[in-house]
């Protein structure tokens, strides 16, 4: 790899058809907001774009639903999102939008040399048409049920009940949400990116980090879950994709092109080169070259990103950009996995989600609090969970106990003893808690101890492990704690007036470095805490390279003589009432809009007692149970029914680990007509209930029923 010059950092565009919620902070933009402070903070050349992605088509959808236009709802949403990111603190360089001129040139310039350069393909297919309405359907215009849940509301790209991936072909009983009507197939022409001939270069990129046989990344600082998916589609075989769409609201296929005619660009072909566009907006502004950002290879491209974003960025965009020509890969794709909520997934249909504006608005004093919980909680490996005890608890015993109650006691000591001014003290005279018996020297052991776990948390930051980082911090806050409990100078002041020099001129200069590692995960809390210590404020400006250079000289950050500032608070407490009324807004909301139980669900046509005769229900044991290769639905079980085993493909594989399977009892429908799925013949049916979320339960038989016992 050549050496890192400079880095461009993006992070996803927010769908502008709803507002923010703690899920997205800690997906792609907190994350990043972490990383890119200490970038800037250690003297790097850093350029951090987002925006807004305003086109596709549910946000169509949306303003159909609400009888306004797509443009009215992108205006809205823009300036919501916008607002949040403010709220939290999140220091984009440019919050673009790709409604904006530059963005909508620089997708169809794209569109056009990939189409000069004949690296498209024209398909026709058939796709589902409303001829009410007379257009062709996006997948959110279609509803039907699910295959996987049996939802009656799921879209034609996913179900939102269960979480399925979706296309409309899978739908049972397919409507248009346009006209309430049973669409029809119709032929349609698109233009296609055939990915499966840039399989062998992408499989070599993910898996060595190398791009036409030079080293570009370090496979191994991937995430093991991104190169996971990454590598599980590629061992499918990746298959063309289609780059445009029949839509309304989008961007134009050029209309030089033959047959451009009421063709948009498919939100995944624009969506990602709105990163290059908000490049081009901020470099016009600041009379730079954007081409150095994108184009040269001493600049490092990095992409964060939920784990729903995975292939996109790591597979489709980069072939995109290596079709195109000249353009920068990244060189890491930090994908962070989901944030769940008191036990439930986050939910914007059914209003499961604390909102960030709605918070940052009720709440302005907790921002960093609620930045801190979401860094301690980030799913960097794996899904985590937000809870408002956790909350609470981070705050009152780690904010409140820890941070705030060190600091607060160093600023009141020293304007107590001292009346706020950093006294003169005896450098060689150790104290309690001295980690190296050897060298009790303040300057040859303490300050290089405060420079190792900055040097440590910075790393943690390098790699992504943000938590880890988190921690780092708040160690150098319980070691200062340390120190003034095992040193207690409000005893010791009358006694030993050198030694409480020694201690709290310390604790100031740990309070000092605290100031600068707290920045990059609470900057409001490190404005405050320079202010107490009667310094200047951070601007992230390579300060934090300059403290590290004077620890590692052995300076002191707090010359004798300097002038601190009042004691302010920190943090204020949280008590169980304030806990319990985030709780309870969460579930009244929530309760607004939840589906109705399933008691009240209707039930299905009358049969007669013939009809349900003709149904046989036997009792089985599932004995194995495997994946079905290439179906992510599916699992192969083979089942004793006591008379013989049979072979039942069902659509439970999202619901249930196959390995936990044997030894299940099951009821099956017996006589049930073979069916083939996926080239494996099933005979048979494997009875479930279903909550009203989806929720799958086995209908189990009563203990001493035998296999093959009926089932009456």
């Amino acid at each position: 790899m050549k050496e890192i010059k400079r880095y461009l950092i993006t992070s996803a565009l927010p769908y502008a058809n709803g507002p923010l919620h703690i899920g997205h902070l800690t997906g792609a933009y907190l994350p990043a907001d972490i990383f890119v402070r200490m970038l800037r903070l250690t003297g790097k050349e850093v350029l951090w774009v987002c925006g807004s992605d305003e086109y596709g088509a549910a946000i169509a959808v949306k303003a159909r639903k609400e009888s306004t236009t797509p443009r009215a709802i992108v205006d809205q949403f823009h300036e919501e999102l916008r607002k949040g990111f403010e709220y939290m603190n999140i220091a984009f360089d440019i919050y673009h939008r790709t409604t904006a001129p530059i963005h909508y040139e620089t997708s169809q310039d794209f569109f056009r040399e990939l189409y000069r350069k004949g690296e498209f393909t024209e398909q026709e297919s058939e796709q589902y048409y409303d001829a009410e309405v007379n257009q062709f359907l996006a997948d959110r215009f279609i509803k039907g049920t699910c295959p996987v849940c049996k939802n009656p509301n799921a879209y034609g790209d996913q179900c939102e009940r269960c979480g399925s991936t979706l296309s409309p072909n899978d739908l049972i009983d397919p409507i248009s949400t346009l006209s309430g009507s049973k669409p029809i197939k119709k032929l349609t022409k698109h233009w296609y990116l055939p990915l499966n001939n840039h399989q062998e270069w992408l499989k070599e990129w993910i898996e060595t980090g190398k791009l036409d046989g030079v080293e570009h990344h370090y496979a191994d600082e991937w995430k093991q879950h991104v190169l996971g998916q990454c590598k599980s589609w590629l061992d499918h075989g990746l298959e063309p994709r289609s780059m445009t769409r029949d839509l309304d609201w989008g961007i134009d296929v050029p209309q030089e092109i033959p047959g451009s005619a009421g063709k948009k660009l498919y939100v995944w072909m624009d969506a990602p080169i709105g990163y290059i566009s908000a490049t081009k907006e901020w470099c016009n502004a600041n009379q730079e070259d954007w081409k150095k950002y994108w184009m040269d290879d001493e600049t490092a491209l990095l992409h964060f990103i939920g784990k729903d974003n995975i292939v996109f960025h790591c597979l489709i965009f980069p072939a995109i950009l290596k079709t195109h020509g000249g353009f920068n890969l990244p060189i890491n794709v930090p994908a962070n996995q989901f944030m769940n909520l008191e036990g439930d997934k986050v939910s914007t249909s059914r209003n499961w989600a604390v909102w960030i504006n709605d918070f940052a608005e009720a709440n302005p004093d907790k921002i960093d609090v609620m930045r801190y919980y979401l860094i301690k909680n980030m799913p960097e490996q794996r899904d985590s969970e937000f809870l408002w005890k956790g909350y609470q608890e981070a705050n009152n015993n780690e904010l409140v106990n820890n941070l705030a109650n060190f600091f607060n006691r160093v600023v009141v000591l020293i304007n107590k003893y001292y009346g706020g001014t950093l006294p003169a003290f005896n450098p060689d005279k150790g104290f309690v808690g001295t980690e190296d018996p050897d060298f009790d020297s303040f300057h040859e052991v303490e300050m290089l101890n405060i420079f190792d776990r900055v040097q440590d948390m910075n790393q943690s930051i390098r790699e992504f492990r943000m938590r880890d980082a988190l921690k780092s911090m708040m160690d150098l806050s319980s070691t200062g704690n340390a120190i003034l409990q095992a040193n207690e100078p409000w005893k010791k002041e009358k006694t030993d007036p050198e030694s409480v020099k020694v201690v709290l001129n310390f604790c100031a200069q740990l309070s000092a470095a605290l100031s600068y590692a707290v920045r990059p995960f609470m900057p409001v809390t490190s404005d405050k805490m320079r202010t107490a210590l009667g310094l200047p404020l951070l601007h992230d400006k390579n300060e934090m390279n300059e403290m590290l250079d004077a620890l590692s000289e052995g300076e002191l950050l707090l010359k004798e003589g300097h002038k601190i500032g009042e004691p302010m608070h920190l943090f204020t407490r949280v008590d169980d009432a304030w806990t319990a009324a985030q709780k309870d807004k969460l579930e009244k909301s929530k309760a607004l809009n939840t589906p109705p139980p399933v008691s009240s669900v209707p039930l299905k046509p009358e049969i007669t007692i013939d009809d349900f005769a003709k149904i046989d229900l036997r009792v089985g044991t599932i004995l194995t149970a495997d994946k079905v290769a290439k179906a992510d639905k599916l699992l192969k079980l083979t089942v004793d029914l006591g008379f013989e085993k049979r072979t039942i493909v069902s659509g439970i594989a999202k619901y249930f680990d196959p390995s936990n399977l044997p030894g299940q009892r099951v009821v099956v429908v017996a006589n049930l007509a073979p069916r083939a799925m996926k080239g494996i013949e099933s005979n048979g049916m494997i009875l479930l209930s279903e909550n009203i979320d989806g929720t799958l339960y086995f209908a189990i038989p009563p203990a001493g029923a035998e296999n093959g016992s009926i089932v009456k």
